[in-house]
């Protein structure tokens, strides 16, 4: 059985809440990647913040990234699975609630992030297909 844990990005970082956006893009920029989950202050997920949130949410409303924090950008019910999930689970969550990256927690500790390259290198081409349909077929147009 091929789970989470088998397919997901290890070395996930969180941001913390009360980190400003500048800084949330420039971990972004060095760690590689156009996401970060939003940690509170006891290390609970609260959100995962995304560079089109910055770009979009921020930025084009005519915000200032060092003055909007990733707390204020954290909405809805963070979504996550189990670092031994079966990958069944983890592309139904994934399309339930249209998402593209989806974190990993194993004793209530981010352990990585599951993203839609992760899902290219370890599904079949069916799979893939399948997911991609789903996810997308929904947000066409957003």
């Amino acid at each position: 059985m091929t789970t989470a844990g088998d397919i997901m990005h290890r070395g996930a970082q969180w941001i913390p809440a009360h980190e400003t956006l500048d800084r949330a893009a420039q971990l972004m920029r060095d760690l590689g990647v156009g996401a970060l989950p939003i940690g509170d202050s006891n290390d609970r997920l609260c959100g995962i913040l995304t560079d089109r949130d910055i770009v979009v949410g921020c930025v084009a409303m005519g915000h200032d990234p060092a003055k909007v924090t990733a707390g204020e950008m954290a909405q809805g019910t963070p979504r996550w699975v189990a670092s031994d999930a079966d990958v069944g689970e983890v592309l139904q969550v994934m399309q339930d609630h249209q998402i593209r990256r989806l974190p990993v927690i194993e004793n209530k500790r981010l352990v990585g992030m599951i993203s839609e390259a992760d899902l290219a290198q370890h599904l079949t081409e069916d799979q893939i297909a399948s997911w991609a349909e789903s996810v997308y077929a929904r947000t066409a147009g957003r």
